[in-house]
């Protein structure tokens, strides 16, 4: 019997045939390996003991571990807001530790929103406690020396002139989708101050108004980054900003929240749009910025 052997187009049929299933073996490798290094990322953070629940000293401990895993600080601060979540809710818990307000200057004990926005912004930039209270100490007050009247009691005022959470609103749609507010901070309708603070600022700014918040315009967001949420009735009180919190991978916000009692991370569609309607009448989205050395 004379055995014949594989024709040109035969062989050639082979060799693709050969060379696809390398494709796919190659991408389903690349795929697992992404999928369990995304998972082993997530996995330490759930590993770590909470926040909350650790001494100073314990917190100085792991605080060189977050740079290890992270060295990327956009990455090294998404991971320290999420491992705060669980963290228990109390509203106005930071002070300057003397009258008139006695709250510690930093805390990883209990958040209201801000206190959740600035300690992760803190504490992703430290290496001890120590390192945590003073970069708070810089990014807090506005001459970086803890005074209340010097705190930056007020996120729109914050994100407009604080160099490490920039306003980006302007920068995600054309000018003449936004709303604009115009207002004098910190003064009240009937012309008294919300503040004991011896101290207005006339403001304006654009927000993004909620016909504008859509899936969209999440894409267009960095990978984490802040979120203002614009309440209307607020105005005649002299304050812009009802609520604030931080958004993840273009999709979910992490928040220290009333409505749960803890700080959660949840989808943002879904948190900012219920069936009876949106929360807040817009939004503003500002970026985060590490301390310069």
């Amino acid at each position: 019997m004379v055995m014949k052997g594989k024709s040109k187009k035969e062989e050639g049929r082979s060799g693709m045939e050969d060379g696809k299933r390398k494709y796919l073996f190659l991408l389903f490798t690349f795929y697992f390996l992404l999928i369990i290094g995304c998972s082993n990322s997530n996995s330490w953070i759930e590993s770590l003991p909470k926040p909350w629940t650790l001494t100073e000293d314990q917190i100085s401990d792991i605080l060189p571990q977050f740079h290890n895993h992270y060295p990327d600080f956009h990455d090294r601060l998404k991971a320290i807001t999420l491992w705060q979540v669980g963290k228990p809710y109390e509203i106005f818990k930071l002070g300057e530790e003397i009258e008139p307000d006695t709250d510690p200057i930093i805390r990883l004990d209990v958040s209201d929103c801000t206190v959740h926005v600035l300690t992760s912004l803190a504490f992703s930039q430290s290496r001890s406690w120590v390192e945590a209270r003073e970069k708070m100490i810089d990014i807090h007050y506005k001459d970086g020396k803890p005074s209340y009247k010097s705190r930056w009691h007020y996120t729109s005022d914050r994100i407009q002139e604080n160099p490490y959470t920039k306003n980006i609103t302007n920068e995600l749609l054309d000018i003449n989708q936004f709303e604009k507010v115009d207002i004098i901070l910190n003064l009240k309708e009937n012309g008294s101050e919300f503040l004991p603070l011896g101290w207005q600022k006339n403001i304006k700014m654009n927000f993004i108004p909620n016909n504008k918040i859509t899936e969209d315009l999440l894409s267009k967001l960095p990978r984490v980054c802040g979120v203002a949420f614009v309440k209307k009735a607020y105005f005649k009180m002299g304050i812009v900003i009802a609520h604030e919190g931080m958004i993840i991978d273009q999709k979910n916000i992490v928040h220290a929240s009333a409505e749960y009692d803890k700080t959660v991370n949840v989808d943002f569609m879904e948190y900012y749009f219920r069936e009876n309607g949106p929360l807040f009448d817009g939004i503003m989205i500002y970026s985060f910025h590490p301390i310069e050395q």
